[in-house]
């Protein structure tokens, strides 16, 4: 297929391009490479380009002819979100109006969306199912579940199909050390234990330890990203079999808490670092954990991962290459 994959210079979207570069599929990446690296892309061509620029993304499909388009492009940082809302709803927001727009306008059929369990708030009920309640309690959440909506009306409307995956947190790195994360001032827990295990930072900063939690930290639902990369090849081959429009939570469907993931950094690495309590940040819900029966009977998805100790161990193995944090 004729794939345009936005984001595809980053974290998840480079993963998800290696994986169709290599089941034959025709990609072009288009990134602005802000926290992206041209470095990243082993597949395909990159075009450096940002979502909002509607010329330059209708030129793009009018000259490719795009069959499905993969959207990964989006500001993720919660507290950021918090403290610059704008800024969200201005690249999560209305830049993917833009690409809807021009998806209608080249008549792609068939689209799919990187959405968060950001979208669920602080949920009543965990694990959490896809036809939970969505009410975000942060701006990353709320524009995020704004394109949710933008493509089920615009779906709606025209025959675009659509594959909503809905993440939970994504971590580690590709097993063979060829990508992993390198964004500048990342703030994923995971990365950020394994920088402080390798001296990289001098600390770790826990964000609230009295939370209504076994051990009073946030517990969250830890996806390889691996198998996360699987799950959008698998979501596109869905809709190129005529698969229904759906929502797909994306994770285990167990957690583990902050505690839990740094006391396992420190015994894959064999290293001790300090940990700093801190106040909550704003926008943290306590408990975020996939109910995901659908997603392993929609697509027959099964992970290969799912064990905290592989996630980190292959976050620390690609971490130990960065020369700084960050890249």
């Amino acid at each position: 297929m004729r794939c345009l994959v936005t984001g595809g210079a980053g974290y998840i979207g480079s993963h998800v391009v290696l994986l169709l570069g290599e089941a034959g599929h025709d990609v072009i990446v288009y990134d602005n490479l802000s926290t992206g690296f041209p470095w990243a892309v082993l597949a395909g061509e990159l075009i450096v380009g940002d979502t909002g620029d509607h010329e330059l993304l209708d030129a793009v499909f009018a000259e490719h002819g795009f069959d499905v388009v993969l959207h990964f492009a989006a500001h993720i940082i919660v507290p950021e979100s918090v403290a610059d809302p704008l800024k969200y709803y201005r690249n999560n927001t209305a830049n993917s109006l833009a690409l809807l727009e021009a998806c209608r306008k080249h008549r792609v059929r068939q689209f799919v969306f990187s959405s968060t369990a950001a979208v669920y708030g602080d949920p009543a009920r965990v694990p959490i199912a896809e036809d939970a309640p969505c009410a975000p309690i942060n701006p990353y959440g709320h524009s995020k579940y704004m394109s949710e909506r933008m493509l089920r009306d615009v779906a709606a409307a025209t025959d675009l199909r659509y594959v909503i995956l809905r993440y939970f947190n994504v971590a580690g790195a590709d097993l063979q050390g060829r990508l992993g994360q390198a964004t500048p001032q990342a703030t994923h827990l995971i990365k950020l234990a394994c920088e402080a295990a390798l001296g990289k930072r001098d600390r770790l900063e826990v964000f609230g330890t009295d939370y209504p939690t076994p051990d009073g930290t946030c517990i969250r639902d830890y996806l390889h990203v691996a198998d996360l990369a699987r799950v959008h090849v698998q979501a596109l081959e869905y809709l190129r079999r005529g698969g229904a429009s759906t929502v797909l939570n994306c994770g285990y469907g167990h957690g583990a808490s902050v505690k839990e993931v740094i006391e396992m950094v420190k015994r894959v690495s064999g290293r001790d670092f300090p940990v700093h309590n801190a106040e909550r940040r704003p926008g943290d819900p306590p408990q975020l954990v996939a109910a995901n029966a659908r997603i392993l009977s929609t697509l027959g998805w099964r992970p290969a991962h799912d064990d905290l100790e592989t996630i980190v161990r292959s976050a620390l193995q690609w971490e130990a290459k960065l020369p700084v944090a960050g890249g």
